[in-house]
C-alpha cells in the first residue's frame, strides 16, 4: 500500500470523498494520452532562425559559425557517406548511445542504492555521504590518466566515467528526497506493520519520487556531458570521437553536426523523463496544470 493508495483511501472515507476523488482524477487527466506540447519547440526553432539570420547577413564568418543550412547539408553527407575519418553519423550515434545507456544504468543503480543507504540511516549517511561529496568535486578530465592506468584503454574506463558523472546528481536528489519524506508517514507504516523493505518500497521511495525524477533528468544531462570526456579516451567511434577528429582537420561544420545531435538526443531523453514524470506523478497538482 503506497502513499497514493493511503491518501485515496483516506479521501474515499470522507463524506463525499469518492466524488472528490473522481473529480481529482478527471482534472489530472488520468488515463488520457498526453502528446508533447508543440510550444516547446518554438524556442529552439526561433534560435535556429536567429542563427540562420546572423550567418546570412555575415555578422559572423561561416568558417567560425556555419549556417544551419550548411550543418544540415553536412549531416546528410555524413548519413549517406561512410567517411574514412568518422564513419557514418548513424554509426557514431549508435556507439555513443550504447556507451551512455550502459554507463548511465551502472551509475544510476549505484546512486539509488547509496542514496537509500544514506537516506534511511544516520550511520549510512556518515559512511556514504562524505565519499560522494568528495567524488562530486573530482574533474572527469583529471580522472582520465588514472583510469587508463587502472583499467586500460578499452570500454570499461569510458563507461565508468559516464557512470560517475551520472551518479552524483541522482544521488544528491534522491538523498534529499528521502530525507524530505514526512516522518509521520514512517510512523504510519510502522503502525501498519510494514517491515524495513516494505517501508522503503511503499512509503520512502514514493515520497521521494519527485526529487528522484528531477535527479534523473539532471543525471541524463551530465551523462551526455561525460560522454564527450569519455570518448577522448582512445575511442574509434562515437560523437565525441567525431568532434575530436573534426577538430584536428578544422572542420567546424562536422563539429556543429555532432553538437546538434547531442542537443537533440538530450532533448529526447529529457522528454522521456518528463513523460515518465507525468505518468508517475499524476496524483500531484502543482502550480501549473500540465
Amino acid at each position: 500500500m503506497s502513499i497514493t493508495n493511503l491518501s485515496s483511501k483516506a479521501v474515499g472515507a470522507l463524506p463525499g470523498g469518492r466524488r472528490v476523488a473522481r473529480e481529482g482524477e478527471a482534472r489530472s487527466g488520468r488515463g488520457a494520452v498526453r502528446l508533447p506540447r508543440v510550444n516547446r519547440i518554438a524556442s529552439p526553432l526561433f534560435l535556429l532562425a536567429i542563427w540562420q539570420l546572423v550567418s546570412a547577413v555575415g555578422l559572423i564568418s561561416a568558417t567560425k559559425l556555419p549556417p544551419p543550412t550548411k550543418v544540415v547539408s553536412e549531416a546528410y553527407t555524413l548519413i549517406t557517406t561512410d567517411s574514412p575519418a568518422y564513419g557514418t553519423l548513424q554509426h557514431a550515434m549508435l556507439a555513443s548511445l550504447q556507451r551512455v545507456a550502459v554507463g548511465f544504468a551502472l551509475g544510476a543503480s549505484v546512486a539509488l542504492v547509496l542514496a537509500i543507504i544514506a537516506g534511511i540511516s544516520r550511520l549510512g549517511e556518515d559512511l556514504v555521504d562524505p565519499l560522494m561529496q568528495m567524488l562530486r568535486t573530482l574533474p572527469l578530465f583529471g580522472l582520465i590518466p588514472v583510469f587508463i592506468v587502472w583499467f586500460g584503454i578499452g570500454q570499461l574506463p569510458k563507461l565508468l566515467l559516464i557512470g560517475l558523472g551520472a551518479a552524483i546528481p541522482l544521488y544528491l536528489n534522491t538523498f534529499a528526497g528521502i530525507r524530505s519524506v514526512d516522518g509521520k508517514l514512517g510512523e504510519l507504516g510502522q503502525v501498519l506493520g510494514l517491515n524495513r523493505r516494505e517501508l522503503i518500497r511503499h512509503i520512502v521511495l514514493p515520497g521521494a519520487l519527485p526529487e528522484i525524477l528531477v535527479g534523473l533528468r539532471q543525471s541524463l544531462g551530465v551523462a551526455w556531458l561525460s560522454l564527450v570526456v569519455a570518448e577522448q579516451l582512445n575511442a574509434n567511434a562515437g560523437l565525441g570521437f567525431m568532434i575530436s577528429q573534426a577538430t584536428q582537420f578544422l572542420q567546424n561544420d562536422v563539429i556543429f553536426v555532432a553538437l546538434l545531435v547531442y542537443t537533440i538526443l538530450g532533448l529526447l531523453t529529457d522528454w522521456l523523463v518528463r513523460l515518465l514524470e507525468r505518468r508517475a506523478l499524476v496524483w500531484r497538482r502543482g502550480l501549473l496544470a500540465r
